[in-house]
Order: structure tokens, then C-alpha cells, then sequence
């Protein structure tokens, strides 16, 4: 579930589920359907109220978009647009602007795109849709520290079809798609659900990273629980992540750390009954209840949950379903059950209690101590060697009401 970056997977996610290539749609217009319900501007600009116009690619997006505060100064905007391709040729995706009160807030351009896009039904990335074709473009707009998120925006999207056929069809494309109101909801102040210094947030908010992608096909519906979700493991005192052989449990000192809920609640749902898995191999054959490992499932809020998983097992707290916990209080143990090749602690906050089956909340801790942050390549040895991790940055910044972004290492009071 750990990953050095966006462009590297090096752990899986939670879960992340992909699904065939959709049919190809037909209708009355050449090559391509009536225009969509949820496209409000088409290939020359904006259309007014009463103006129809032909929209190649239709969209809409997966939850409202939710800001948080980040470590880093910036109020981040993440979310997601659904993208399908309706016409019987392939497009070719050359930039994605999102707009805000007449402003440009973000671009994506040419291959940068490739980062940001996952196309359903296939590992590989890419900007070409073929017919029927869909994809999820996941999104960070970050605005700085002051600055007010506009309260609509929209997305202006550039393409190329694969053959022109005037006048409908023309070379080069742009089209406004999806305007959306920004959820304004304030994100909940949580406790830590780990104690200590040198936590490293792993596939953290908010960049395109393992968790970002883990979009899921559940009961029906495509869910993104995972948007805001942390993996945190923890540098020991020589700043490395294991000492020792990467595939023995015990090399990761962090390994049997507290657990600790992050607020008041009841549990409403738990799971104890799996072994750890070995570290550095990616567990196969497992149930869909089974991704998260065993896990401890808390309200603590309304509409509100928090997910803990990867947990090791036996119930060693004997815990029960309606059990009120307080903040601090110890569910368990940090371990390495589930869908996971290194320990660590899945967290996250969502909508309603099914982990896989729900819309990720946004989150900030009451405090923390910002240390430093490890950078790409970095990770990249340090998760794969008994090697120390270097923490750059300006050393160590008490902050509060804030999200850790991803590889930050933070200390946390618990």
C-alpha cells in the first residue's frame, strides 16, 4: 500500500478494482450520441442555457470536491472527473484545465497528463480513449494559504479525435464539461492513531498516488474511500524503515506499535480473524472483506468513520460492536494483514461504514510536528534497503489543524 510516488507503485492500495471496456454508445448524430445532461459546454466554449451543443466526451464527477489544509502552506481541492469517449473513434486527451470564477486555477498538458489519468479496464497509463472508453482524471487543485477556492468549477478539457469529419468533428477539440459546487464542509479535527516521532505518511494526500487511484467498483457504483488515506510506518532512530531481512516482520521495529482511536465513538464493525502476511510479497487469492485485513471500523462523527487496518489479530483489546471508545484509547496492533506487502497502518476517514464502499473525508490532526519530508528517489532506496531515509526541509515546525502530505515524516503526540 506504500508507494515512493505517483509514477512508481512499489506497495498496492487498499483495493484497487478495474473493470472492461464499456460498449460503444450510438445515436442519431454522426459517429456520437445526443448531447449528455452533465455536459454544459461543447467543442467552441461554454453553451448558454438554451443552446445545445455536440459533446465527444461526456463526464461527471465522483464526489463533490473537498478542501483540506495541507502541511505544505496550501489548501488542496482533490477530487475526481469520470470521463467516457461516445463516439466511434479513439480521442486523444491534450490538456485539462480547471476554472474557477473566470480564472485558470490548474493545468494538465500533454504527457504530464499521464500521471493523472487511470483508464478503466487497463494498468497502463495513457490519454487515448478508445470508443466507449472510460477513465477517472484525478485532481489536486492547490490553492495558496488565504486564497478563497472559488464556490463552482468547471473543466475545460482539450482533444484530438483520431479522424476529423466537419464540422461536428474537428481536428482539435475543447469542450467545458462539469461544473460542480465545492463541498464546503470543514474537515474533522482528529487525534493521532499512532504515537511517537518519525511517522512517514505513505501514498498520502494529494498527488496521484496508489491510494489517489484505488477508485472502486462496489455494490454498484464507483467509490473512491481512499482519497485522503494515510500509510504510516516509522523511521527508527537511525531513520530507516527495516534493519534487517525485508521479508522478516521483526525488522520493522514499528511493528506491533499502539493503535489508537482517533476521537469518541462506537465501533460499528471489526474483523480479527486473519494471520500476518509475510513482508515484500503481494498476498493473492483474498475475499473482498479481507483487503483491509484485520481492521477496526469507529464512528466518530456524524456521517463520519474512521478506518483502521492491517491490524494484527486475536481481538487483543477483546473489543465489541457498540463499544464506546474515547480518543487515545488502544484498538489494537499495528501489523500486516490483509492486502499488504510491508507493515504499516491503513487510516482513513469516510462517509459510512464500508471501508471500500464509501467516499473519502478529509482530515486534520489538532497538532503535529512537522519534521522534514523524504523525496522520491530517496524512498525509493530506503523501502527497498536497511538504509537511512534522508528527511530534507527546514527542519522540525510544530503545526495544527492540518493534513500531512505525502512522505512527510511527522511526530505525533497520540
Amino acid at each position: 500500500m506504500l508507494s515512493a510516488h505517483s509514477r512508481r507503485q512499489v506497495l498496492v492500495p487498499l483495493a484497487f478494482l478495474t473493470f472492461g471496456a464499456m460498449l460503444v454508445f450510438s445515436g442519431c448524430a454522426p459517429d456520437g450520441p445526443a448531447p449528455s445532461a452533465s455536459a454544459t459546454a461543447g467543442p467552441q466554449g461554454s453553451a448558454a442555457a438554451d443552446e445545445e451543443i455536440f459533446t465527444p466526451l461526456v463526464g461527471s464527477v465522483l464526489a463533490p470536491p473537498l478542501v483540506v489544509a495541507g502541511t505544505d502552506g496550501l489548501d488542496h481541492v482533490a477530487y475526481e472527473l469520470f470521463l467516457t469517449n461516445t463516439i466511434g473513434q479513439a480521442v486523444t486527451i491534450d490538456g485539462l484545465s480547471v476554472v474557477g470564477d473566470g480564472a485558470e486555477l490548474s493545468k494538465l498538458e500533454g504527457d504530464e497528463l499521464l500521471s493523472w489519468i487511470r483508464i478503466l479496464g487497463s494498468p497502463d497509463p495513457g490519454r487515448v480513449l478508445v470508443p466507449g472508453q472510460s477513465a477517472t482524471v484525478i485532481l489536486d487543485v492547490a490553492m495558496a494559504e488565504g486564497v478563497t477556492v472559488p464556490p463552482q468549477l468547471e473543466h475545460v478539457i482539450e482533444f484530438s479525435p483520431a479522424e476529423a469529419m466537419p464540422p461536428m468533428i474537428t481536428a482539435h477539440m475543447t469542450q467545458t464539461i462539469i461544473d460542480v459546487g465545492v463541498d464546503e464542509s470543514e474537515p474533522i479535527v482528529i487525534g493521532s492513531p499512532v504515537s511517537g516521532a518519525g511517522w512517514l505518511d505513505g501514498n498520502g494526500c494529494c498527488e496521484a498516488s496508489a491510494h489517489r487511484s484505488a477508485i472502486n467498483p462496489v455494490n454498484g457504483a464507483l467509490h473512491a474511500p481512499e482519497r485522503f488515506a494515510i500509510d504510516f510506518v516509522q523511521l527508527d532512530e537511525e531513520s530507516r524503515i527495516f534493519d534487517g531481512p525485508i521479508d522478516d516482520l521483526q525488522s520493522y521495529a514499528f511493528y506491533g506499535a499502539e493503535i489508537l482511536a482517533v476521537g469518541d465513538g462506537p465501533i460499528v464493525s471489526m474483523k480479527w480473524d486473519l494471520p500476518d502476511e509475510k513482508p515484500g510479497a503481494h498476498p493473492v487469492g483474498l475475499e473482498l472483506g479481507e483487503y483491509g485485513g484485520n481492521h477496526v471500523v469507529q464512528k466518530i462523527g456524524e456521517g463520519q468513520y474512521a478506518f483502521y487496518a492491517h491490524l494484527q489479530g486475536a481481538n487483543p483489546k477483546k473489543l465489541a460492536v457498540g463499544q464506546e471508545m474515547s480518543r487515545g484509547d488502544v484498538l489494537g496492533y499495528l501489523g500486516n494483514s490483509g492486502n499488504t506487502d510491508m507493515p504499516h497502518l491503513h487510516f482513513h476517514v469516510m462517509d459510512s461504514p464500508l471501508p471500500l464502499a464509501s467516499n473519502g473525508l478529509p482530515f486534520v490532526f489538532d497538532s503535529l510536528t512537522l519534521a522534514g519530508t523524504v523525496g522520491d528517489q530517496d524512498l525509493d532506496v530506503c523501502m527497498t534497503e536497511p538504509r537511512p531515509c534522508t528527511i530534507g526541509g527546514p527542519g522540525p515546525v510544530g503545526l495544527k489543524s492540518v493534513m500531512p502530505i505525502q512522505q512527510d515524516v511527522i511526530d505525533l503526540a497520540g
